[in-house]
């Protein structure tokens, strides 16, 4: 079964400024709320009810609040689509989109102050846009980052802006206005995936199928060169985050359309391959010296990127860099051994005969799995961090899978567990790090040595 995805609403609230008040007095005049575009019939009652609650507070404004408590529904939690089971809701720790199947509803002033004048001759159109650079949208993007917003549809953070996804995004580009789903793409132009930048949003609204949901989030850049993954900044449960999401997003990957704000003037950019040539790679080895722990120059990134092309993709997560790290090692180790050299000569530090064969292309590439010997009890050795990061392919990581649903840790896995690093094991291994009472950078969902000891003891 698919992962939940977002759909928001705009609640009428109680609160006492005009624009809210007005907004209630309109509600309270209509005979009958029309479905919005993304509506759901099984919502009408519910906004039957709520015309009937607001008539009710406005016949009794100044006195009889316990006949307007007697009117009004208790309060409870937020609607959950009626095909989502409690086992489809994900770990309160974990970040999750939207509940499906909620009303959705139109724009709004900033919480507490007027509604901002539309340019005459445009009925409907959004109001003029600000302009606003990249650097100050992820800036922007990061103070709900820092202070972790908690995500509801129902309320706002201090800055009035709602604080669900729709409103995350309002606020970066600084617009003045709760927008939703159905009208940010007002505020931009359609973009192509090579186009984005650090600053535009991934859109997915889907207003003939509501229990499909609707979701945006912020483009912070990609993770990589393979460009299958990115860094995402989104307002999500329970609270405003950013990480590596696989393009266009977890579920319904290819509904999610890249947009540009009409307000950006720059800042932020991506360099230029053609002005920004990389270095050619020197035939002759360089010199042992130029590796090993504590180096930092441009023959370990020229290294790198020779070992990925190589087969070695799964060891960088990240891409190549001028600073040697474990990558770096165990990436040079895999093609030694792919040579069939044994002992020092597979130390992992590259050596006259290593460079010549990567800058050649020659020898054998680095293989795609490696079976690791069994550590101590039987335990399997650790292979590494590489293996578990976005993008990896491992059979290691299909084994912790398996072992995670043994220890009762399977829940978040709709299928699998396969080869193929997924959110899904990352919140499962989250699960099981939180069990085991560690708390923070210890329980980030990425298994270490002590993790995958203890998960297969």
């Amino acid at each position: 079964m698919p992962m939940p995805v977002f759909e928001e609403y705009e609640p009428a609230g109680d609160c006492a400024c005009l624009g809210c008040t007005q907004r209630r007095r309109a509600l309270a005049r209509a005979r009958a709320i029309p479905l919005r575009d993304g509506g759901h019939p099984a919502a009408r009652g519910t906004r039957r009810a709520l015309v009937l609650a607001t008539t009710a507070g406005v016949v009794l404004s100044g006195g009889g609040s316990a006949a307007l408590a007697v009117a009004t529904p208790a309060p409870g939690p937020e609607p959950v689509s009626l095909d989502t089971t409690a086992a489809d809701v994900p770990a309160p720790d974990a970040p999750a989109p939207d509940i499906p199947g909620s009303p959705q509803g139109g724009r709004s002033p900033l919480h507490g102050r007027p509604a901002p004048a539309k340019p005459a001759g445009l009925p409907g159109a959004p109001s003029a846009v600000k302009r606003i650079d990249r650097t100050s949208i992820i800036t922007r993007a990061k103070l709900w980052l820092d202070a972790q917003v908690p995500y509801s549809m129902s309320t706002y953070w201090s800055d009035g802006y709602r604080q669900d996804c729709s409103g995350y995004v309002s606020m970066a580009w600084n617009l003045g206005t709760n927008e939703w789903t159905g009208s940010l793409d007002k505020f931009a132009t359609k973009i192509t995936k090579e186009e984005l930048l650090p600053g535009d949003m991934l859109l997915f609204h889907n207003p003939s199928n509501p229990t499909n949901g609707s979701h945006v989030v912020l483009f912070g850049g990609w993770v990589d060169e393979t460009r299958t993954h990115y860094v995402a900044y989104e307002q999500t449960r329970p609270t405003t985050r950013k990480g590596a999401t696989p393009y266009g997003y977890w579920t319904n990957a290819t509904k999610y359309v890249p947009y540009r704000f009409n307000g950006v003037t720059g800042g932020i950019t991506e360099p230029d391959p053609a002005t920004d040539p990389k270095p050619a790679v020197p035939t002759v080895f360089p010199g042992a010296t130029q590796f090993g722990p504590g180096a930092n120059n441009e023959y370990v990134a020229q290294l790198g990127r020779m070992l990925i092309d190589r087969g070695g993709r799964r060891f960088y997560p990240k891409g190549a860099s001028t600073a040697w790290s474990d990558s770096d090692r165990l990436a040079t180790q895999a093609f030694q051994t792919a040579q069939g050299w044994t002992g020092a000569d597979a130390d992992g530090i590259p050596g006259a005969h290593t460079w010549q064969l990567l800058v050649e292309h020659k020898g054998n590439d680095i293989r795609p799995t490696v079976d690791a010997a069994p550590g101590p009890a039987g335990v399997p050795a650790y292979p590494g961090p590489s293996a578990f990061r976005p993008g990896s392919t491992h059979p290691f990581i299909a084994g912790l899978g398996r072992q995670l649903v043994k220890k009762g840790f399977g829940k978040n896995y709709t299928s699998g567990p396969g080869v193929r690093w997924s959110e899904a094991d990352r919140r499962s291994v989250e699960a099981f790090q939180r069990a085991q009472g560690w708390r923070g950078a210890a329980a980030d969902g990425y298994p270490g040595p002590e993790t995958w000891r203890r998960l297969f003891a």
